[in-house]
């Protein structure tokens, strides 16, 4: 039986349709399996798509930067895995957390984690199935409505988490704690080091931003004075009490890190899951932050399939929950947990360049950098990335397309500039470039190929695509319902439509930019002030960068990351986010007199 039929056996059990719903898109690099099962057959082997005495992970992507040197950075204390040692034979181990306990799977059940270059089994998680759900069931719903902690209760856990942060702060800034993340990153989810070791930095300067009194902070109030003395009004953040977080494969740390320390810094308690393919990476973070002083009652951390999940957010009804993830899961989660949701869908993101096309070479080649990092670093798996670039006729004067195909062409394998894409099929992505290439005038720019023409051992059930731009005529897009549908169809790897348009086209791209759904990220890339005015006027983005050196991509720590457009929108990163995402506002009107001498009871109005 097939991996993929396997998974779909076991998620049949449960008959929920948005459930089963939930659980889609989840089963790749994912199998059950009975723990008295013993060793790792060469059949098993190549039934994943590694052939007996293939090459390992490691010479894969190459010696220079896998070897293990003897001047490496020694393991973190807090460590239980070495992200240079996972395989078949030393497997790392993700468990549980509930209700301040390390347990494990649902009656010993384990979920083995492919290795996303090589096919081979390299981590089981502790699995949590449906019948196994009550204690966290438990554990969320005996969170009261007013939290751990908030304004007028164990205040000092405010001071607490303050600590806690900069502790953990500390410690990722030790180069072996640094190191020790980045590669575990890039094995769960390949992606170059600079980009792997990058949300790290991101991570523990988040971590510095909210030291010391910053959290306290966050819970700032204020006052107005009333009608009469003894009267004030006061306005308060106050916490949701129990809560859940799920966050997907693409950014390992950083965005279940940044969510998970903004709920308890708020006073929330809780239950985070990850997707379970990079879920080891969060499993070593929180044996960091226990190390750090955080108490393990906190926070619940579970591992289980989509669907499992579903129902455990159905049977709890969390106070909150944050997604961020699918745009089709985010809707569904909405409806069955009746509006109390916090959401960061997909993004379907685009980049516009002005009819202001700069003179120098320099920044051309500025520009088409940032072009080709926005669409293809991690493999074009952000829900930053760059979807579309719209440019104006005027930068056909430059090489820009050029640039951009040669610095395309030099992201290889080997140094995973470009790597396994982890949600979408080499053979979807290539139906999509031929379904598109039908369009009238649409064109393939470059890519459009299986990566490395099929030599490589990244097993079937993962993407493995050249990065890739298709060219589509704008009236093309705009004209038809259909070819806009197909045009805006998100591909969550490295992939890029492009289209150009003139100083009469101009409308046409604004219509695009209105009927699309999603908005989370922008770029316009020009200097032109009456340029910029119209589109951001006529624009709704969450996180819009604006001028010459404009992306769509980065989530730092520094500003808002999160759309727009949607009452159910969460923030991420800042004070603002912080706020949004995990509180509410609460006011209190103190009356406390005295009433006056000369009050008498008055007839009844």
């Amino acid at each position: 039986m097939s991996l993929v039929k396997r998974a779909a056996t076991l998620t049949s059990r449960v008959s929920h349709a948005r459930a089963q719903a939930l659980s889609r898109g989840c089963v790749s690099g994912r199998r059950l399996h009975d723990t008295s099962r013993k060793g790792d057959s060469p059949t098993r082997r190549e039934k994943h798509g590694m052939a007996a005495g293939q090459q390992s992970w490691s010479t894969l992507v190459g010696a220079k930067l896998e070897k293990i040197k003897a001047d490496e950075p020694a393991l973190p204390s807090f460590a239980t895995c070495n992200p240079d040692m996972l395989s078949p034979q030393k497997p790392g181990k993700v468990k549980n957390i509930v209700a301040g306990k390390w347990v494990e799977g649902t009656g010993g059940a384990i979920s083995e984690v492919l290795d996303p270059l090589t096919g081979q089994v390299f981590i089981e998680c502790a699995e949590v199935l449906e019948e196994g759900l009550d204690p966290y069931v438990a554990s969320l719903q005996s969170c009261p409505k007013y939290g751990l902690h908030n304004p007028f209760l164990n205040v000092k856990r405010y001071l607490d988490y303050g600590q806690i942060s900069a502790k953990a702060a500390q410690m990722m800034a030790d180069p072996a704690v640094e190191h020790f993340f980045a590669r575990l990153i890039q094995r769960v989810s390949p992606k170059s080091y600079a980009q792997a070791k990058g949300e790290v930095v991101v991570t523990r300067k988040f971590l510095e931003n909210f030291s010391g009194d910053q959290v306290r902070f966050l819970v700032k109030s204020f006052g107005v004075p009333g009608d009469h003395a003894g009267q004030m009004s006061n306005g308060y953040r106050w916490p949701y009490g129990g809560g859940a977080i799920v966050t997907p494969f693409n950014f390992p740390l950083e965005i279940p890190v940044l969510q998970l320390m903004g709920a308890l810094y708020m006073g929330n308690r809780p239950v985070l899951k990850v997707d379970h393919k990079v879920a080891i990476v969060m499993e070593q973070y929180m044996r960091m932050m226990h190390a750090c002083g955080m108490p393990i009652e906190d926070v619940d951390m579970i591992n289980c399939e989509g669907a499992v999940m579903h129902q455990l957010l159905l049977r709890s009804r969390p106070r909150t929950t944050l997604f961020t993830g699918s745009s089709r899961v985010a809707n569904l989660l909405a409806v069955d947990l009746q509006g109390k949701v916090k959401l960061e869908g997909a993004g379907y993101d685009w980049k516009v360049l002005g009819p202001d096309v700069p003179t120098d070479q320099q920044a051309i080649d500025y520009v088409a950098h940032v072009c080709d990092q926005d669409a293809y670093a991690c493999s074009g798996q952000k829900c930053s990335a760059q979807s579309m670039l719209l440019m104006h006729k005027n930068w056909h004067q430059t090489d820009l397309l050029a640039s951009m195909t040669k610095l395309a062409q030099q992201r290889t394998l080997k140094d995973l500039t470009v790597g396994p894409i982890l949600s979408v099929t080499t053979e979807q992505v290539l139906d999509h470039v031929e379904a598109l290439l039908k369009v009238p005038g649409a064109k393939l720019l470059f890519g459009g190929k299986e990566l490395n023409g099929g030599e490589h051992t990244i097993p079937a059930c993962f993407g493995a695509v050249e990065p890739t731009a298709v060219f589509v005529p704008i009236a093309e897009i705009i004209r038809s319902p259909k070819v806009f549908a197909l045009v805006t169809t998100e591909i969550f790897g490295p992939f890029q439509i492009v289209t150009e348009f003139g100083d009469e086209e101009l409308p046409l791209v604004l219509e695009g930019l209105e009927r699309l759904e999603e908005h989370l990220t922008a770029a316009i890339v020009s200097n032109d002030p009456r340029f910029q005015q119209t589109l951001l006027a006529h624009s709704v983005n969450g996180t819009t960068y604006c001028g010459l050196r404009a992306r769509t991509t980065g989530a730092p720590q520094n500003h808002w990351f999160g759309p727009a457009g949607d009452p159910r929108a969460a923030g991420i990163g800042t004070k603002e986010a912080i706020q949004l995402t995990w509180s509410c506002h609460r006011e209190i009107i103190h009356d406390v007199g005295p009433v006056p001498a000369e009050w008498k009871t008055p007839p009844p109005s």
